[in-house]
């Protein structure tokens, strides 16, 4: 298991146009983009307790939390992801599903994960049982992905963050989601052992501070 360093950073509009300019001159995008970007569905997990979110606000510094994810309205393409945290370095395990996959655990047929192949199912069906977790609400959002080889950097910007609610059915493109309340823009910057100076340079805002965002816990503000 690989962790990569992470900072998060909250900017303005004013910072994402010159972030771009200066990204564009030193980096590239991400080559699965369309006009530079692309739209991001993702499906949450937490339990009755609300685990996942407790442990985000309240700051433990080892956490974890399941989704379902998939890009640009693309089903068929579909990843389960488990984001882990420890302190400033994450990780993220991932495992392909079919749309009927997805679809299943959404509906709440969820028992056939127990004898699945993948071990990141697998896990996914244990916590189910012994955690009870549950999709819990959909974020949808906008990423500017730019890529740095040097350091496997990866630069991106989220904005337009918003939430179902309590909507979990993620594959119909006609389940309405509303805005985030107050999201900011967010500059992501992620990197294995070494930030190159250049980008470190780049992604220079002045008085920002690196602090904890979950978009998961904007949408959550709802219920």
């Amino acid at each position: 298991m690989t962790y990569r360093h992470e900072w998060k950073h909250e900017i303005s509009l004013s910072d994402r146009i010159a972030l771009r300019q200066r990204l564009r001159a030193v980096a590239r995008a991400d080559a699965h983009t369309v006009n530079g970007v692309y739209r991001i569905r993702s499906l949450y997990f937490d339990n009755l307790m609300d685990k996942a979110l407790r442990e985000k606000i309240d700051g433990v510094s080892r956490r974890e939390k399941f989704r379902l994810r998939y890009y640009n309205g693309d089903t068929a393409l579909i990843h389960l992801e488990k984001k882990s945290k420890t302190g400033g370095l994450g990780t993220k395990d991932s495992a392909v599903l079919t749309a009927e996959e997805a679809q299943a655990i959404v509906d709440g047929d969820w028992v056939w994960l127990e004898h699945a192949q993948d071990a990141l199912l697998q896990e996914l069906y244990f916590k189910m049982v012994t955690q009870g977790l549950r999709p819990k609400t959909i974020v949808d959002y906008t990423r500017e992905p730019y890529v740095f080889p040097a350091g496997n950097v990866r630069v991106t910007m989220d904005y337009d963050i918003r939430t179902g609610l309590s909507c979990t059915d993620f594959l119909n493109p006609a389940c309405v989601t509303v805005p985030a309340a107050d999201a900011p823009i967010i500059l992501e910057v992620k990197w294995d052992a070494y930030l190159p100076d250049i980008i470190r340079d780049a992604v220079q805002l002045g008085d920002r501070r690196a602090r904890a965002y979950s978009k998961y816990a904007a949408c959550r503000m709802y219920g």
